[in-house]
């Protein structure tokens, strides 16, 4: 029995199909560190808070003597030893000084010596601690000698020693803090460092051919960065406190210039009978502090990997 013909059917007359959708694998780069640490930043009250008052201190430092009539060293003879008032907003001393011209003025040259200082002694600390845990043999066992050595010698004392030949120089006591205020913290990076080396991307590295300071740039100080930042902001508050020290018993800045250290020194005598010239110079100095730690805890916890914020 014969088949019958089957009519072929041209393409035309096929029902059109649609296109198998085409996925393409979008490569997601990765955020940067520093924008991991940003989001991070912004989760944290403390950093809010303490940065907050921060920038405001800086700011006052810096325009606060726009605000007032008054320099650091006029004297009103009208209003002598009077409490805070519209036209002295602080009060003024037994001298008629205006104090609030007075604190913004201290408040300066101690943010100053904190900000540069601070950093500055932990820069030192880094690069020589890794400098020499990295290299080891001779070059770390003269290096740890001269931390030995400065370590060991009062730096408040030889400080106060050399008083008589830098004339109260603020910026002489700034370097000074600069360079004896390291010597700490370079051992604990360099102990670290020693540890590091083991690590197998520091061998990668070495294997690779590049130099003691390109690892030590891109692989030492990176790994240590949390440690870091939390020695340069503590640094900062311990400066200003040293240089505040050192006003308060007469070996840091000297009048006609003034320093919180000064005003408070002047005040403590009256803080029970004119308790603003004490209250004023002291609550500056306490909450500046304060407010660089809370900026200091939020920036470790935000660098720190196993801090336990919340990851972005």
């Amino acid at each position: 029995m014969a088949m019958p013909d089957m009519e072929l059917l041209s393409q035309s007359d096929l029902p059109p199909t649609e296109p198998e959708p085409v996925t393409a694998t979008l490569a997601v780069k990765p955020a940067s560190r520093g924008r991991v640490i940003w989001r991070r930043l912004q989760h944290t009250p403390r950093f809010w808070i303490g940065g907050s008052v921060v920038a405001f201190f800086i700011l006052w430092a810096i325009f606060g003597h726009f605000l007032t009539a008054w320099s650091p060293t006029d004297q009103d003879v009208d209003n002598m030893n009077y409490p805070p008032t519209i036209l002295h907003w602080f009060g003024t001393d037994i001298l008629g000084h205006d104090l609030y011209a007075q604190i913004v003025s201290g408040l300066q040259k101690s943010l100053i010596i904190g900000l540069v200082a601070g950093p500055a002694a932990t820069i030192i600390a880094g690069v020589l601690g890794s400098i020499a845990g990295y290299v080891g043999g001779w070059g770390d066992k003269v290096i740890a000698w001269f931390i030995d050595l400065l370590l060991v010698l009062p730096a408040f004392f030889i400080l106060i020693l050399l008083y008589p030949f830098t004339h109260g120089s603020w910026v002489v006591m700034m370097v000074f803090l600069a360079v004896t205020g390291w010597m700490i913290m370079a051992q604990v990076i360099r102990n670290q460092t020693r540890s590091l080396r083991e690590r197998e991307f520091v061998k990668g590295a070495r294997y690779m051919g590049f130099g003691t300071w390109s690892v030590v740039r891109r692989h030492i100080i990176p790994n240590v960065a949390s440690l870091l930042i939390i020695d340069a902001t503590l640094g900062i508050a311990a400066m200003i406190l040293a240089e505040t020290s050192l006003s308060f018993f007469g070996f840091g800045v000297q009048p006609p210039a003034v320093s919180l250290g000064t005003l408070i020194a002047n005040g403590q005598s009256a803080a029970t009978t004119r308790p603003w010239l004490f209250l004023f110079p002291a609550g500056t100095l306490i909450l500046l502090l304060l407010a660089i730690s809370l900026v200091g805890d939020a920036l470790r916890d935000a660098i720190d990997p196993t801090s336990g914020v919340n990851r972005a």
